[in-house]
């Protein structure tokens, strides 16, 4: 036969157990955390709505609705923040204004140089002339401020504070133009074209961009 005594002290000594008594204290601590933030959500509801008597069993779906936005915007804080960081790596380290040749010629000479590379089918130095364009442009209209030791992030962020729309198309053609500039990535004529339309479009200017 069992040994019921035996049995009993057995169980009193797993009750008293370190490992017992802390998960106990510890379920009863979330249970009451659970229930003083209900009773807490239910007192907010009672004083903006005094007429609804049911705050007390509505507070915990409440709750919990609560929780799930902020883990929603804290999921989208997270997301933005590493988005951007990426945005910042990509375009950190290049300079696309290499001599003052660069900076002194006008966005009117890029657009002729950039002409003259597509006609002979150089299409990664005409790519690099119309970015180059597309750059001092934007310099020209006091949207940016054009210098030889700013990277294209540092445009970038100067462009978002005064035109979001610009600025993430601006950004779509620097990703593109690092590529080709200092990837040595091989550009094909489809992929010209597109980048040629996008960098007119961003030259507001009708007579400007019909000169491509």
């Amino acid at each position: 036969m069992i040994d019921t005594d035996k049995a009993r002290d057995d169980l009193e000594k797993i009750l008293k157990t370190k490992e017992y008594t802390v998960y106990h204290d510890s379920k009863g601590f979330i249970a009451t955390w659970w229930d003083q933030a209900k009773e807490w959500v239910a007192a907010q509801i009672e004083k903006l709505f005094p007429a609804i008597d049911s705050a007390r069993g509505a507070s915990g779906p409440i709750l919990i609705s609560i929780i799930a936005v902020g883990i929603i915007l804290l999921a989208l804080s997270v997301y933005f923040l590493i988005r951007n960081s990426k945005r910042n790596r990509l375009l950190r380290g290049q300079k696309p204004l290499q001599s003052r040749k660069d900076m002194n010629w006008t966005y009117l000479r890029h657009l002729e140089e950039a002409e003259k590379h597509e006609g002979d089918e150089e299409y990664t130095l005409s790519i690099r002339h119309l970015f180059l364009a597309l750059l001092l442009y934007f310099h020209e209209k006091g949207l940016l401020e054009a210098r030889i030791w700013k990277t294209n992030w540092d445009y970038y962020d100067e462009l978002r504070k005064v035109n979001q729309q610009k600025a993430e198309l601006f950004f779509k053609l620097a990703r593109f133009f690092e590529e080709v500039t200092y990837g040595e990535r091989n550009v094909q004529k489809d992929e010209y074209w597109q980048f040629h339309n996008e960098a007119i479009s961003l030259l507001s200017d009708k007579e400007e961009g019909n000169r491509l």
